[in-house]
């Protein structure tokens, strides 16, 4: 895929939302170490590079966004699917924006993308999950109409987690958003 092709349009600041391709696999492993504020330390940072392998570009890119600058560093991404489990539901596995772009409206750009696309393959619902510990993450779903759903504990600050999620002391908050 040439680079005009992966191009969808421009945004705002001269930044261009594109589709991914394989060979954006490191930069997006730099980004999930670089972008979290360290959060979880080394081994936060090993946890996110292992959740977005090269798979996701190479087979989930026609759900899935860039966004780059004009020097094509990575500004933002998110790594999005819909279920072929539950013809309802689209899913939105990874999303990111480098810490100098934030509160600037390109999360929102991205998830207004995703969702377009899952109405457009007739869905009716996004999921997504976070860590607990990752509290701009769940404020941030909150403020794009995301629901808390019911988990099987409320932690101390009365958000409800699931435990072991994804595995032993892999705790996770599950949302979802009706389209």
């Amino acid at each position: 895929m040439t680079e005009h092709a992966r191009a969808l349009e421009q945004l705002s600041g001269h930044l261009t939302l594109c589709r991914p391709v394989p060979g954006d696999h490191a930069r997006l492993r730099q980004a999930l170490t670089d972008w979290w504020d360290g959060l979880g330390g080394e081994a936060g940072a090993q946890q996110r590079r292992l959740l977005v392998p090269r798979l996701w570009l190479q087979h989930f890119a026609d759900t899935s966004f860039l966004v780059e600058r004009p020097d094509q560093t990575l500004h933002a991404f998110l790594i999005g699917f819909l279920s072929q489990t539950d013809p309802r539901t689209a899913y939105i596995h990874f999303a990111g924006v480098c810490p100098e772009g934030r509160r600037e409206g390109i999360g929102s750009t991205l998830y207004d993308r995703f969702f377009a696309t899952a109405r457009a393959a007739g869905r009716s619902q996004v999921r997504c999950i976070t860590s607990p510990n990752n509290r701009n993450s769940i404020a941030y779903h909150t403020r794009m109409g995301f629901q808390l759903e019911p988990g099987d504990r409320i932690d101390d600050d009365g958000v409800p987690v699931h435990g072991d999620y994804d595995g032993p002391g892999l705790d996770r908050v599950c949302f979802v958003r009706e389209l």
